[in-house]
């Protein structure tokens, strides 16, 4: 039987509407801006995005559109493990939460979990600036 994973919820709220956040971030050829941790560049390859970034060129498989604003989005690494990533785009008034569910991977030392925690804030924070004009 597999255990549960640790998770830590990060989330940053936007003054922009869900809709208006969901259309921004559902579009992959936006994360290079936002979303450090894939990295600067990203492109189409028949239906997959590759991302080039700090952890060599990973797969990206985003949830198909819908209109519940879930990012859900596998990244798989050039090892061929597949790390499942829950993002959420919610109504918080006349603005918007993102919420980034990070697991601690197995085998993950609590340092490195933090940092990636950390890296995860600061990408939800670049959205934010992103969407809000700053």
């Amino acid at each position: 039987m597999q255990h549960t994973l640790e998770v830590r919820h990060v989330s940053v709220s936007i003054e922009r509407s869900p809709d208006d956040v969901y259309r921004h971030a559902s579009n992959m050829a936006n994360w290079p801006a936002w979303a450090s941790g894939l990295g600067k560049s990203i492109r189409k390859v028949g239906s997959e995005w590759i991302a080039e970034g700090p952890l060599g060129e990973v797969k990206v498989r985003l949830a198909a559109p819908n209109a519940f604003r879930v990012l859900d989005h596998e990244v798989t690494l050039p090892s061929g493990v597949t790390i499942q990533n829950p993002l959420r785009v919610v109504p918080n008034g006349a603005g918007s939460e993102v919420v980034f569910s990070v697991f601690r991977q197995p085998g993950t030392p609590e340092h490195d979990f933090r940092e990636d925690t950390k890296a995860v804030e600061r990408d939800l924070r670049a959205l934010k600036q992103i969407l809000e004009g700053h």
